[in-house]
């Protein structure tokens, strides 16, 4: 009788891990950064930021002056 029960029950805990699997596969898709609407070699867009005295910086400041380089680190002092 045991031995009859072994095979439905273990059927349902793959079942039930499949299921699992599958919506926290699905939740990382809702969670996926959105596609980028800037690409390599595009324009900036202007944007402003404080730099580490606080003052104010754009990116329209240094248009035409001199050449930028935007280097973005994901997570960086996140701790992420």
């Amino acid at each position: 009788m045991r031995r009859g029960l072994l095979v439905p029950v273990f059927g349902m805990i793959v079942l039930g891990g499949l299921a699992f699997l599958n919506r926290l596969a699905a939740q990382e898709k809702k969670d996926a950064m959105p596609e980028p609407t800037v690409k390599v070699g595009d324009v900036a867009p202007d944007f402003t930021l404080r730099d580490t005295h606080g003052k104010e910086v754009s990116l329209h400041d240094f248009r035409g002056k001199k050449s930028v380089a935007l280097a973005f680190y994901v997570f960086a002092f996140t701790g992420g």
